[in-house]
């Protein structure tokens, strides 16, 4: 995800020798499918937790929001640390303040709290998913990777699958009356476990080169990107004061003395937290647009599906999650599909067709939800949902091999560890989002005239178009990527296939 420099090849007569490796394997796999389940469970959960501890709707977008900004802003930070101070060592250190969070967050007694521990949680997870990658580059011989890719691969298609179900049952189940509060303290037994194993199996290692931080430019980062974002998902509660706009109308000055001090930085010691030539590279930074694009669009359709069945239409959580199952299995089908078969032979076009078809699925749900209106079941949900599945799928998985076709090979690992940056902090900018695309909707009705699933139908169906004319732009930013990607060479595919496999794994969600 973030490895900032070149991985170096593990031993390959050490590596097979060793069997553990195999239950090194697993250890960072579980680390890697608890962060990646632990955003999709959350999802199903909002409505019950905004039931049950009195939440405001904008402390909700806070739970997701919140988790979405700290792994973004900490993921370079992250990688960063694990080359300079050693990846299993940083890795443990996630993993333990992973599952501390979680315990905090299900033991949160008002919303204030689960924000906070939330964020804590995102943090934590931003050191540790960007070594599961460069782990197994490491313990993992060349000839053994493609099977252990593959595996990974396989793991992430589960977790968009179990993600949501999951959800879905521990929330119904409401084990021990614990009501929500399980989704998030099943990972204490996980974490707990893949800690004592990970301090036993997993091997270290570092970057070769000698490494700063770049400390400043994180605050200056964060600090940018929290002025934008605090006031667009706070604003609406506040009665959208003035101070929002402008600390909104800041943000941009803020985030330029960032690239200012970037480049000083550069010259400086030449460990910036983002290359900024990358952006030199005209494919390089149409695809920062398209990824910041795509997880806009995520953002804001994943969390208004949610309380659209669930609040709007007075769904259960079982069978709002188990809705979901038809298009978590179109995105995995069309992934594998696109992959192999029809990017190598039509390149970026398969990926325009992959953002078209993610367009028409929401056109087809808008025009269903307005139909059958509070009527419509699940199975007239199915048809848009494969349709917006398969799109999905067209564009995730060979995304980042396009965006980053062009960028020279000593800046892969950066240039893709920015690349899932992101796309991550598109996904908590759409989610901040929210607060207009949906929220803006439900504040105006006339609920004396107008019923609650009427309300939220059309809040839904007036997102549904953001989320169109997001698509439709991502469309036109594809144009600017190269026609195919270019082939990589041998020595390319061993250096850093871990950091685009990890870009690749994180945008459904």
């Amino acid at each position: 995800m973030s490895a900032t420099v070149p991985i170096p090849a593990a031993d390959p007569v050490s590596a097979a020798g060793d069997r553990r490796r195999w239950i090194a394997l697993a250890v960072v796999m579980t680390a890697s499918f608890m962060d990646l389940v632990d955003v999709t469970i959350v999802n199903i959960a909002v409505p019950s937790i905004q039931h049950h501890l009195g939440a405001s709707f904008s402390a909700i977008q806070w739970v997701t929001g919140g988790y979405a900004l700290a792994f973004a802003i900490g993921l370079i930070t992250g990688g960063r640390l694990g080359d300079i101070y050693g990846r299993k060592r940083i890795f443990l250190i996630g993993i333990a303040g992973f599952t501390l969070a979680s315990a905090l967050c299900g033991f949160a007694g008002d919303p204030a709290v689960l924000v906070a521990t939330r964020i804590l949680q995102g943090a934590t997870a931003a050191l540790m998913v960007p070594q599961v990658l460069a782990i197994i580059h490491v313990t993992f011989p060349a000839h053994e990777r493609g099977k252990v890719f593959g595996l990974f691969g396989a793991m992430i298609g589960l977790g968009a699958v179990s993600g949501p179900l999951l959800g879905a049952l521990l929330t119904e189940w409401n084990l021990f009356g614990l009501e929500w509060r399980p989704i998030f303290l099943i990972n204490l037994p996980v974490g707990i476990a893949g800690l004592l194993l990970g301090h036993r199996y997993v091997v270290e290692s570092r970057a070769p080169q000698s490494l700063r931080l770049d400390l400043v430019g994180m605050a200056l980062a964060g600090l940018g990107l929290l002025m934008l974002l605090y006031p667009l998902t706070q604003g609406r509660e506040s009665g959208w004061p003035l101070w929002g706009f402008v600390s909104m109308a800041c943000s941009p000055l803020v985030l330029a003395l960032f690239v200012r001090y970037e480049r000083i930085k550069t010259r400086r010691d030449g460990s910036p937290l983002v290359e900024l030539s990358l952006f030199q590279v005209r494919s390089f930074a149409a695809g920062v647009g398209v990824q910041l694009t795509f997880g806009v669009v995520c953002g804001i359709f994943f969390l208004v599906w949610t309380l659209y069945m669930q609040l709007g239409l007075g769904w259960s959580p079982l069978r709002a999650g188990t809705t979901g199952i038809p298009f978590s299995i179109a995105v995995s089908a069309a992934a594998g599909l696109s992959v192999a078969k029809l990017v190598p032979r039509f390149g970026r076009k398969v990926l325009q067709a992959g953002a078209l078809v993610m367009a028409v699925g929401a056109l087809i749900y808008l025009a269903e939800a307005n139909r059958y209106g509070a009527g419509i079941h699940p199975w007239q949900m199915a048809l848009p949902l494969v349709v917006m599945g398969a799109g999905m799928g067209l564009v995730v998985a060979p995304l980042t091999d396009s965006v980053l076709s062009d960028v020279p090979r000593e800046h892969s690992g950066s240039a893709s560890g920015l690349i899932n940056t992101t796309q991550q902090l598109g996904n908590a900018l759409g989610l901040g989002l929210v607060s207009v695309a949906f929220f803006t909707v439900v504040d105006h009705a006339d609920f004396a005239h107008s019923s609650v699933s009427a309300v939220f139908t059309d809040a839904f169906t007036h997102a549904l178009w953001w989320v169109v004319g997001g698509l439709l732009a991502m469309s036109a930013l594809l144009l600017a990527l190269p026609p195919k990607a270019r082939p990589h060479t041998d020595e390319e595919a061993d250096q850093a296939p871990a950091d685009q496999a990890q870009t690749q794994a994180l945008p459904v969600g």
